[in-house]
């Protein structure tokens, strides 16, 4: 009867191995799920035989690519110095001013009322 996969890694790394692959799986598929963007878990299990006897050593190892984050951006302006800012040096400054009066009432006219 031929033995699962899933006994052989149980003992590569003591079961370290197999629960980490299980962790790395799942933030794969939380980083897959917030990003929209396909990500991979590759898993290498290196076989090669001991000395003596007919045992094998096995190594395993993983590699997580997770989908690429979006880069950051900023938008800014070039000045003729060759400086970015982050105000168009080209548009003309307003100069708003906060105050501290409270808003007027408005008054509401309907529409096609006929006047006396």
């Amino acid at each position: 009867m031929q033995q699962p996969i899933t006994e052989t890694l149980k003992h590569i790394g003591g079961g370290v191995f197999i629960d980490t692959a299980s962790d790395k799986m799942q933030e794969l598929v939380q980083a897959v799920g917030e990003s929209g963007k396909a990500g991979s878990l590759t898993l290498t299990i290196t076989v090669k035989p001991a000395t003596r006897g007919g045992a094998m050593y096995l190594t395993g190892k993983y590699a997580l690519k997770k989908p690429a984050e979006a880069p950051l951006e900023a938008m800014l302006f070039a000045t003729p110095e060759g400086n970015l800012v982050a105000d168009d040096p080209k548009q003309q400054k307003l100069d708003l001013k906060t105050t501290d009066e409270a808003p007027k009432e408005l008054k509401f006219v309907p529409i096609n009322q006929k006047t006396a």
